[in-house]
C-alpha cells in the first residue's frame, strides 16, 4: 500500500510511519524540519528494509510547499491507500487572553493544512474508488478544558471537517476516520515530567490506526476515541 503521513518526523506520525513500514508498506513522508525528516526516512529503511520509505520536506501551511509534495507524490504513486493528516501544533492559552493570532495560527496549522492536503489528493481517491483517511483531531475536539484556548477550537473545527467529508466520501468508496487520542507522549509535552503510567505511548495510536486501515473496504471506523488507562490528563 501507498501510505502519506504529514508531520511523519516524530511523535505520533513518526510511530504511523514505523507500523506501517513494519509491515512493508510505501511511504510518502513530509515535516518542515528537513534535517529530522531525512534521519526518520533513513531510520525506518535501515530496521524495515522490506519498505520503502521517501520523504519531502515540506510546511503544510504554505500552499505552495503543499502543492511540490502533492505532485512529487502523484508523480511516483498511482493510487493512494492511506492519507493521514497528522501534522499539527499545540499552543497553550485561553481564548480572554492568549496572544492576538494564535486562533488564526492554531486554525493554520491544525485546520486548514488538513482540508488543503485532503483536496490535493482526494480527486485521486475518488477516481480509484479506495483509501482511507485519517485526521488526528484529539480529546479536545470532544470536549474543552482549562488552557486549551484556540488548540481546542482548531480541534473541535478538524472533527466537523471530518464528518462532513465522512459524508461526502460514502459514495466513492474512500472512508474517513476522526482520531481522537488523549495525552500521548509527544514533544507537546515539552519538558514536562510526567508519570509513564499516566500517558498513552505514540505507538498505542499507531497500531489502532494501521489495524482500523485493514479492514474489508464494507467497514469503517468513522471515530477512534483513546485515553490513558487511568483517565485524562
Amino acid at each position: 500500500m501507498n501510505i502519506i503521513i504529514t508531520g511523519a518526523s516524530k511523535g505520533i506520525g513518526k510511530a504511523i510511519a514505523a507500523v506501517f513500514a513494519s509491515h512493508g508498506h510505501t511511504l510518502y513522508l513530509c515535516a518542515r524540519n528537513e534535517a529530522a525528516l531525512n534521519n526518520t526516512v533513513a531510520e525506518l529503511q535501515t530496521q524495515y528494509p522490506a519498505s520503502t520509505v521517501m520523504g519531502k520536506a515540506a510546511d503544510v501551511t504554505n500552499t505552495n510547499d503543499r502543492k511540490v509534495f502533492a505532485v512529487w507524490v502523484l508523480q511516483n504513486a498511482k493510487k493512494i491507500d492511506v492519507l493521514v493528516n497528522n501534522a499539527g501544533q499545540f499552543l497553550p492559552g485561553s481564548v480572554h487572553n492568549e496572544p492576538t493570532g494564535t486562533l488564526e495560527e492554531m486554525m493554520n496549522v491544525n485546520v486548514y493544512s488538513a482540508y488543503h492536503i485532503t483536496r490535493l489528493f482526494i480527486n485521486q481517491m475518488m477516481e480509484q474508488k479506495s483509501g482511507a483517511i485519517f485526521n488526528i483531531c484529539s480529546i479536545a475536539s470532544l470536549h474543552a478544558y482549562a488552557n486549551g484556548g484556540s488548540y481546542s477550537i482548531s480541534k473541535f473545527a478538524l472533527l466537523g471537517l471530518t464528518k462532513n467529508l465522512r459524508e461526502e466520501m460514502k459514495p466513492h468508496g474512500v472512508k474517513v476516520t476522526a482520531v481522537m487520542p488523549g495525552a500521548t507522549m509527544s514533544d507537546s509535552w515539552g519538558e514536562n515530567a510526567i508519570d509513564p503510567k499516566r500517558i498513552m505511548e505514540a505507538n498505542d495510536v499507531a497500531q489502532i490506526i494501521y489495524t482500523t486501515s485493514q479492514l474489508s473496504p464494507m467497514a469503517v471506523v468513522e471515530d477512534i476515541v483513546m485515553r490513558p488507562q487511568l483517565g485524562d490528563l
